[in-house]
Formats: C-alpha cells, sequence, structure tokens
C-alpha cells in the first residue's frame, strides 16, 4: 500500500464512524459501537479482523498475554474505540503499541462518547507509514 492509499482507507473509516454515531449518539458501551462499525465497514467491502489478538515477544520468549485489538481493517488501520468522558494519553501509547505488535502503518483512536465525533477522532502513523511509498 502507498501512503495515499493508507489515509484514504483512515478517511473512509473515519466515515463510516461518523455514519454510526450519527445513527446511535454517545453513551452506549464501546462493544456496540465496535460491532455497528465493524457490521459498516464489512457490508462496503473492508477485511475487518475483530478482537484481534496480539503476540508479545520478548527476547524470542512468547509471553502469553491478552491483548486484543478492537478492529483491524484490511490488515492496515488499527481501530481503537473508546466510549468515554476523556481520553488519557495512556489510550494513545495503547494504540501505538497495537499498531507497532500488527506492522500496521496508522491507526484510529475514536471515543464515541462525545457530540462531535469528527473532533474526538485521532489519527495516528509510525515508522511503518513512513516507508510507505507516497504513491
Amino acid at each position: 500500500m502507498t501512503k495515499k492509499e493508507v489515509t484514504q482507507l483512515s478517511y473512509e473509516i473515519t466515515g463510516f464512524a461518523i455514519k454510526v454515531h450519527n445513527a446511535l449518539g454517545p453513551g452506549l458501551l464501546e462493544s456496540v459501537y465496535e460491532r455497528c462499525l465493524k457490521y459498516e465497514l464489512e457490508k462496503n467491502g473492508y477485511a475487518v479482523s475483530q478482537q484481534l489478538t496480539l503476540s508479545v515477544v520478548y527476547d524470542d520468549l512468547p509471553i502469553d498475554v491478552d491483548l486484543r485489538t478492537d478492529l483491524f481493517v484490511n490488515d492496515c488501520v488499527v481501530v481503537e474505540i473508546k466510549a468515554i468522558s476523556n481520553l488519557l494519553p495512556v489510550h494513545q501509547a495503547q494504540l501505538l503499541t497495537y499498531m507497532k505488535l500488527l506492522s500496521a502503518p496508522q491507526g484510529l483512536l475514536i471515543n464515541f462518547f462525545t457530540d462531535n465525533i469528527t473532533k474526538s477522532i485521532i489519527p495516528m502513523v509510525n515508522e511503518y507509514f513512513k516507508i510507505l511509498p507516497d504513491r
């Protein structure tokens, strides 16, 4: 994939998150938004892994942990969903870690507990994005 394609994919995911938020509003559980966003993405032809278990390897030793990312779209964009009053730096760190573990170039931190979801979405890129071709 190219930087342009990854950016376009994130833009489209954001559009579906806005659609879900407009339909449901704030105040529901994260799992509800997660299922609805997954449905919208799959309905529109995207490959989505939900609650994907992440592997952690330390010094060639597999570590048995229960890390799961909410959604992984087209094996490229990690989507971490929240429904909380305030996002904290730990939530961004969590997303960056999931992106690293999956070698994903982009991630979206989406908080549905808001009146304006477009202001609450935090897109993030990492070193995998930087090495992608521009076009």
